[in-house]
């Protein structure tokens, strides 16, 4: 049997479509059709159900795909393994938000690092991008707070980030916490806001979770990128929502001040994400785990 039919099957029944399998595999839409085809008739079965949106594998396509991708992914894994021989160096291509993935992934890959692993990095705050550009083998690994569907992608999930209300002393000063709980929409109209986006993300997500309502306001400073948000609240300009592990510093020595403390913090989950399958190669299973040890003291 044609290995290549079989890694067009593998492909298709893991993004459960021809039109994203053939995106995958850098071929036409019809050529991945005939191949499916040219394997069914060999089969005498077949193999995939089309639908509306996308195909569903048979029982036969569901059996032939679980016998089959560990065969293929393991001679993926011997070339891969092959052209590290040559080369003397793995390079994992890591993709994730640019606060988390600098201030938590990277220090967690150092120890790999300097065992001989090259690390190259996208830093990419959307998530559906995170992941079409996993699926489409750009990444190695991507750090996500969605959870991808289907059987193409693998998700594991890495930690909590718990959401802090922060403000510069001057601000939180002007603050009785009582009147914060009850009236959150009224204080938003009162203090500037900083945020990463015009639809303010953050704020609407902790004013959701906490208060039980949406911000009645918009943002004074916006700014892509939360390290930004955390320097520009720090020094008055407003208040903003910060993960934790990202404003600690500044709570501890007194620059931000968490304007509540509430029994239930907002939480965010991030996710490990690996194309199935790739996680038998040997330089992604290291950092895979190496972000899973390091996680348990976030």
């Amino acid at each position: 049997m044609d290995l290549a039919l079989l890694r067009t099957f593998v492909t298709v029944h893991r993004a459960g479509s021809f039109t994203r399998a053939a995106a995958l595999l850098g071929l036409s839409q019809p050529a991945v059709t005939s191949q499916i085809r040219t394997l069914e008739r060999q089969l005498g079965r077949p193999l995939f159900l089309r639908r509306a949106r996308g195909v569903t594998p048979t029982t036969i396509g569901d059996e032939l795909a679980q016998r089959a991708a560990p065969h293929l992914d393991a001679l993926v894994e011997i070339v891969e393994t092959g052209l590290d021989t040559e080369s003397g160096i793995r390079t994992l291509h890591l993709a994730g938000p640019p606060e988390f993935t600098s201030v938590r992934a990277l220090p967690a890959l150092t120890r790999l690092v300097a065992q001989g692993l090259a690390v190259r990095t996208s830093l990419v705050s959307a998530a559906e991008e995170l992941l079409d550009g996993l699926a489409a083998g750009h990444h190695d690994l991507a750090i996500t707070t969605a959870r991808p569907r289907g059987g193409l992608l693998t998700a594991t999930p890495l930690c909590d980030e718990e959401h802090v209300l922060v403000a510069a002393p001057r601000w939180a000063a002007r603050l009785a916490p009582g009147v914060l709980l009850r009236k959150g929409a009224v204080v938003l109209e009162q203090l500037p806001v900083v945020e990463v986006h015009e639809s303010l993300p953050f704020v609407a997500r902790y004013w959701a979770a906490v208060f039980e309502s949406k911000p009645a306001a918009a943002a004074t400073v916006v700014a892509p990128d939360l390290r930004a948000v955390l320097e520009s609240a720090a020094s008055g300009a407003g208040l903003a929502v910060l993960p934790r592990y990202l404003c600690e510093d500044a709570l501890a020595d007194g620059r931000l001040v968490a304007l509540l403390d509430p029994p239930v913090p907002p939480l965010r989950t991030y996710f490990m994400v690996v194309r199935t399958g790739t996680l038998s190669l040997p330089h992604i299973a290291r950092a895979h785990e190496s972000l899973l040890r390091a996680a348990t003291d976030w």
